[in-house]
């Protein structure tokens, strides 16, 4: 009789065993899957992905004579060695003075519904627009710049045949950036790999570090989705007095001091990090969440504190350089004479 109430014993731990084993297996498996890689580039139906129109616009992109001083370009602030961003706190402007904040990155920017750290632009034609004209950035006048294109026999004939009876214009200048912004993408990533299920493409300690950024360290209550953003906007406690997205929507108290939440692809290339580059490194800005940010009524309620353990911080990092992908070359254009 105890022989047997023995076997049922080891059965019902054995069969216990098994369904933990298979619940945590498919909540991997669900946390992988929330993070997969879309299979397409969503465009907007007025500005559809033409090559053409892509091309002539990431000509403009790396083009200074779209500055005032014709001496600056996108690319200046967002450059594709560092993940289309500067590795310093604050891109150097028209003024020769650091700016304010930090370049955002340009990766992946076609998934992101608003721009800049404080969400003042809807598209990403305005988002072009603002470092242009900026007197700080880019110091550009339109009625200059579109006089200039259209005295370069290349660009005239471009723009007259992509947009027919429109040429060169404000509008059509901004449409062919958003547009190749739009085509800049992270490449693959170890991660990405081993989603679709190359259990070599990581390390031990990153996949540990994936379970501990969507479990402990509770990352993932802001970087969700591929990108790793919930492209909304958090006060997560820095030192500052930018008021952020304050500015443009004061009635919410957690808005001061509140930027978007930034994406993670490509983070190997990116430092410093935070929207004034205050954290110069991972370690650094780990440092910041792991301490929960300063006490103050705007902070998000998502950030506490998190007791990590050296180890573990050390897999949290592992897996966020895991989703940088290998280096790959963009190919500068060719500008017009």
């Amino acid at each position: 009789m105890l022989s047997k109430l023995r076997f049922i014993i080891l059965m019902q731990l054995a069969v216990g065993c098994l369904a933990a084993t298979t619940a945590g297996a498919q909540t991997l498996d669900a946390a992988k899957a929330a993070y997969k890689r879309p299979t397409h580039i969503p465009f907007p139906d007025e500005a559809p992905y033409a090559p053409q129109t892509a091309t002539l616009g990431k000509m403009l992109f790396f083009d200074p004579r779209l500055s005032g001083k014709q001496n600056l370009s996108c690319a200046s602030c967002h450059n594709p060695s560092f993940g289309f961003e500067v590795p310093v706190p604050g891109a150097i402007g028209a003024t020769n003075k650091p700016l304010a904040r930090k370049a955002p990155s340009v990766l992946n920017v076609a998934w992101i519904p608003t721009l800049f750290w404080d969400g003042r632009a809807p598209n990403l034609e305005m988002q072009a627009m603002g470092p242009i004209t900026a007197d700080a950035e880019m110091d550009g006048k339109f009625p200059e710049i579109i006089a200039r294109l259209k005295r370069i026999p290349e660009y005239k004939a471009s723009f007259d045949a992509l947009f027919p009876g429109r040429g060169v214009s404000q509008d059509t200048i901004l449409t062919a950036i958003a547009t190749y912004e739009r085509t800049v993408v992270s490449g693959w990533a170890p991660f990405d790999r081993w989603v679709e299920g190359d259990e070599a493409a990581m390390s031990d300690g990153a996949k540990r570090g994936f379970a501990l950024f969507t479990g402990k360290a509770a990352c993932s209550g802001c970087h969700t989705g591929w990108n790793f953003t919930d492209n909304k906007f958090h006060d997560i406690g820095i030192d500052t007095k930018d008021i952020g997205r304050a500015a443009f929507d004061p009635d919410d108290r957690h808005t001061k001091h509140a930027f978007k939440t930034p994406g993670l692809r490509n983070l190997s290339y990116r430092a410093p990090f935070g929207h004034a580059g205050q954290f110069a490194d991972l370690d650094a800005i780990m440092a910041h969440y792991e301490s929960g940010g300063l006490q103050r009524p705007s902070k998000s309620p998502l950030m506490k504190p998190v007791a990590l353990t050296p180890d573990e911080r050390a897999d949290v990092i592992a897996f966020l350089r895991s989703l940088t992908a290998d280096q790959t070359e963009t190919a500068l254009p060719n500008l017009p004479n």
